[in-house]
């Protein structure tokens, strides 16, 4: 029974080790997906995308007219008038309360456009927001890649070691049956030595760009964080987009570019505002209201007979027109209007950077392919060229070091052949994501 017992705690404890081994592995969705939910300048543009929200909100309800109550009670000593119109010493209190409503029939146009000025910043903190997002994509993915180099330039690093250690096992048989010199095995060990350094140098450069994507996701407890390579990251699923390609769908799409034109339209509304104060304001005005008067010493009428009998209603038009007020209104159009200018310059700008920042992406992807094809090429000739050295070495036609110069050569071409690769890759989807 009790070996029965530890069989199922052993079965659990086998499996939630495997499932907790799962959760460590991180996706690059799952990646991305955190540091926009931890990233405190994305927290800090929704908050503002909420502030611009509400501000469009209440610029369309700027046009529904108001009502407000009002109520007041009163208290008089000494001399009063009395409902004779006469004055005379004595007490009196005095309640009254009343409604009124008002609207704005015509202001030039003023809340109109204030509507269309709190739109066009709302649709300029939305794009604020998504530049925020990409960069962060862009730079997880930057990361996250990084990672994926550095495990395969570990894997390089422990493959070489092995291959040292088998050939060490080798010989120490060769020097046991006396057909190696021991000199020879302790040059082997010297180069294992060697190698090990290289491993725990490439783990170490592992494990800093692991802790650098932890930091980046702010992540509390990232002591066992790790990835899990994407499993479409090979060539045949990479597009090479053209600069010109990318370049005339990012004039559209790119939220910088949508970022920058929202900004231009609210000047140009700012205008707009700004000229509507030459026009009059025409508003429409209702008041609703009754009251109540209890003088000492004197009959009165009760409360409720009072507010009935003096209740009293008043509507009426009011229109202001503007003459002359020490030429602000025309200082603060000619200030609109530069204002206007200023964000067209900065709208050009933003597409001329856009351009440049696409044309160095294509001719870096560009270059990243080369290096990559390069690299392969170098791979299949580096690894030929090891594979006749070790067949000279092991005839005795070569020497320890011939072959020490060829190993390392494959393993510099091998870590230049990943380092080009993942560019490579980084760069193709950089220019897919600027599209």
């Amino acid at each position: 029974m009790k070996a029965k017992i530890y069989l199922i705690l052993g079965a659990v404890l086998v499996t939630t080790l495997a499932n907790a081994q799962k959760s460590k592995l991180w996706t690059l969705q799952q990646c991305v997906d955190t540091a926009l939910a931890n990233n405190r300048n994305v927290k800090q543009q929704i908050l503002t995308k909420k502030t611009r929200e509400i501000s469009y909100d209440q610029a369309r309800k700027n046009l529904l007219p108001n009502l407000n109550g009002s109520a007041s009670q009163n208290w008089n000593f000494g001399r009063s008038l009395t409902v004779d119109n006469t004055y005379q010493s004595t007490n009196s209190s005095q309640a009254s309360f009343g409604l009124s409503t008002g609207i704005t029939i015509f202001d030039g146009f003023k809340m109109k456009r204030n509507i269309d000025l709190a739109k066009s910043e709302m649709y300029a903190s939305e794009a604020d927001l998504e530049k925020i997002k990409q960069d962060i994509t862009v730079n997880v993915a930057a990361g996250f890649l990084q990672i994926l180099l550095n495990k395969e330039l570990l894997q390089i690093a422990v493959d070489q070691l092995d291959l040292t250690k088998t050939k060490i096992e080798q010989r120490k048989a060769l020097v046991a049956s006396g057909k190696m010199s021991e000199g020879e095995l302790y040059d082997l060990i010297a180069q294992e030595s060697k190698e090990e350094l290289n491993r725990l140098r490439a783990d170490n450069t592992l494990k800093l760009s692991l802790l650098d994507l932890a930091q980046f996701l702010e992540l509390e407890n990232f002591e066992n964080l790790d990835i899990v390579a994407p499993s479409n990251l090979s060539e045949s699923d990479l597009h090479f987009l053209s600069a010109e390609e990318v370049l005339q769908s990012a004039l559209t799409h790119r939220p910088e570019i949508k970022g920058a034109e929202y900004r231009l339209k609210s000047s140009l509304y700012n205008v707009q505002i700004a000229k509507g104060s030459y026009y009059p304001t025409l508003s429409f005005g209702a008041n609703y209201g009754t009251n109540y008067y209890n003088i000492s010493n004197i009959p009165n009428k009760s409360f409720s007979q009072q507010i009935k009998d003096n209740k009293s209603t008043s509507f009426g038009f009011n229109l202001q027109v503007p003459i002359f007020n020490k030429f602000a209104t025309r200082n603060n159009v000619r200030s609109a209007e530069i204002s206007v200018k200023s964000n067209s310059i900065a709208v050009d700008n933003a597409k001329l950077e856009l351009k440049k920042t696409i044309q160095q992406a294509y001719y870096n992807a560009l270059g990243a392919k080369s290096r990559w094809e390069a690299a392969n090429k170098s791979e299949i000739a580096s690894r030929e060229a090891y594979r006749f050295t070790n067949q000279k070495y092991e005839a005795g036609r070569a020497t320890l070091y011939e072959l020490y110069q060829s190993k390392s050569n494959l393993t510099q071409v091998l870590s230049e052949q990943a380092q080009a690769k993942y560019e490579y890759f980084f760069r193709v989807k950089l220019l897919e994501l600027m599209k």
